[in-house]
Order: C-alpha cells, then structure tokens, then sequence
C-alpha cells in the first residue's frame, strides 16, 4: 500500500500543469490511505490558489492529524479563506469539523452562525462537535433549533448526547426522538446501537431490550451496548 502511494506521489509530481481537481483527488487518497501528513506535505509545494474543494480537503486532513503543524496550516487557510467560499455549507462544514477537533468551539460557532442557509450536515457537524467538547447541553440546544429532516447521523449524535447527559431533559428528548424515528432507521445498527445505550443509561432496561429483540440483522456492536447496559 506504502509503495502504492509513493508511485502515486511519484505520478502526480510528474504532472507540469496540476489541476485543483487532481489536487483534490490526491488530498483524498493520502487521507484515507491514513497519510494525513503527506497532505500538508503536498499543499506546502502546491503552487496554485486552492480553491474551497481542495480547502475542505484540506480542512479534514487538518482535523484528522490535530497535531502542532495541522492546527497551524488550518488556521491559516481559515483566516485566509475568501469570503465567498464561507456560504459553502461543505467546506464552511469542514472547517466546523476541524476546529470542533481542536478545541476551538468559539470559532467554530462563529462559523457556523455565518452560514446563511444551514443544512443538516452543518447542525450535524456542531452537535457532534460539542459532544466532542463535552458540551453535551449545547448540543441539544442546538437540536432544538432544528427544523430539517433529519438523518441517521442526527439520531446517532442526539442520542449519545442525552445518554451523556442522562438528566430529566435529555430523557425527555431522546425517548420523545426515538419514538418519533422513522420506521426503517430502527434496522440501522449504528442508530440503534447508540438508542440501546441511551435507554440502558436511562435505567430503561425493558425499552432497550424491546429495541433489541426487533433489530432483524443484529450487529455486535448492538450485543455490546445491551451488555454494556446490564453492567
């Protein structure tokens, strides 16, 4: 795979006239080769204006590394960013991702308030940002505020929210939530496996475990949080 990569690295040098896209591409595969670094590697030698796919690339590469270097290069480029670019719910979601990775919920928000027309994906980006900040309170305010259909990840996020929680509001909200989930989400094993682990914090043995028996294809991440439960 290492080789693989190098050839590629090797190829893409080769290339005189480098594309935005091709750049794209390339950020792409380093990361999800899990060579997060030879990004920044590439965008120092890149000799063109990254434009906002490359920069939401770039932003996740950033997020996934969170070390000295990536927080530094993804101010940079957040600072520099042309305004035009931050009404692109995409790369102005990436960068939420990013900053939420490092710590830097203000800025985030800020972000996310400048967002003209929010869609789900940027409500998803910041709830599951506070849950990583251990803003738990923050999230479901934030859910609150929604009125957008929602997805398999909201559900996730909302559901881990009030399991951490676990206080009088969030019990009120995720049980309201899950009876309200649409009939074929309750077949998704990772939405179920985390209303499984919200009931059993909740002291709801008998509401998750008539969420697991209904569950046809049981995966064992499921068996673990009913487990998980009893303990």
């Amino acid at each position: 795979e290492c080789k693989d990569i190098d050839n590629a690295m090797h190829i893409f040098s080769s290339i005189t006239k480098k594309s935005n896209y091709m750049y794209t591409v390339m950020f792409k595969g380093l990361i999800t080769n899990n060579v997060a670094e030879k990004v920044l590697d590439l965008f120092d030698e890149m000799k063109i204006e990254p434009d906002q796919f490359n920069l939401s690339t770039l932003f996740n590469a950033c997020a996934v590394l969170n070390n000295n270097r990536a927080k530094k290069t993804g101010k940079k480029l957040l600072d520099e960013m042309p305004e035009n670019y931050r009404n692109n719910n995409i790369t102005s979601t990436s960068a939420i991702n990013m900053l939420m990775k490092f710590g830097d919920v203000e800025p985030a928000q800020q972000i996310f308030r400048s967002i003209k027309v929010k869609d789900i994906i940027s409500y998803n980006a910041m709830m599951k940002g506070y849950i990583e900040n251990k803003t738990f309170e923050k999230a479901l305010d934030l859910f609150e505020q929604i009125h957008l259909g929602l997805t398999n990840v909201t559900y996730t996020i909302v559901f881990n929210a009030c399991a951490k929680l676990c206080n009088d509001r969030a019990m009120k909200i995720g049980k309201e939530l899950l009876d309200k989930m649409p009939e074929n989400y309750r077949n998704h094993n990772v939405i179920s496996t985390s209303a499984i682990d919200m009931l059993m914090k909740f002291g709801d043995v008998e509401s998750a475990e008539r969420m697991f028996r209904s569950i046809k294809a049981k995966g064992t991440n499921i068996y673990g949080a009913l487990m998980n439960g009893y303990n």
